[in-house]
């Protein structure tokens, strides 16, 4: 069983939805055991994820309704296998902050073999959160089998 946790900024918008997205493609594979979690790097207030996130999840067949945003920490990256971040500063904030685990922080888009941020919608309309799902989606879809590979190759290392 692998572990992936999806990092954003405030853990309300992006990380929510890719984390659930993921969740299902794997379970999709028959890998429901998997655990995936999101925090944020800027999480400083627990709250639900914003109400357009839970609206398109909701259209779309995805419960996100219990979700409540983390602050990441060094413990959440240690027990991780896998750590796909949003954006450029992120990933390089988290490797900074968190040396010891930087062998395992991507940034989502480079599971397609590109690196760009995915946009944040937060405040933005509900067309954009839409724009959002719908990128994330493909992200997820075409990077699954390198998040599975990776994921599963440093899941091995981390028990050996």
């Amino acid at each position: 069983m692998a572990r992936i946790l999806v990092v954003c900024t405030a853990n309300i918008c992006r990380s929510p939805v890719a984390a659930a997205l993921l969740r299902d493609r794997l379970r999709q594979r028959g890998l429901a055991e998997w655990r995936v979690g999101s925090a944020g790097t800027w999480a400083v207030v627990i709250r639900p994820a914003s109400r357009h996130s839970v609206s398109v999840m909701s259209r779309h067949g995805h419960d996100i309704t219990d979700h409540r945003a983390a602050m990441v920490n060094e413990a959440y990256l240690r027990e991780a296998d896998l750590v796909l971040t949003m954006e450029t500063g992120h990933a390089e904030a988290l490797r900074a902050e968190f040396p010891a685990q930087a062998h395992k922080v991507y940034l989502l888009t480079e599971m397609i073999g590109r690196a760009y941020d995915v946009a944040d919608p937060y405040g933005g309309p509900l067309e954009e959160y839409e724009e959002m799902y719908a990128g994330l989606s493909a992200l997820i879809d075409q990077g699954l089998d390198r998040i599975i590979a990776l994921a599963s190759q440093n899941a091995e290392e981390i028990r050996n």
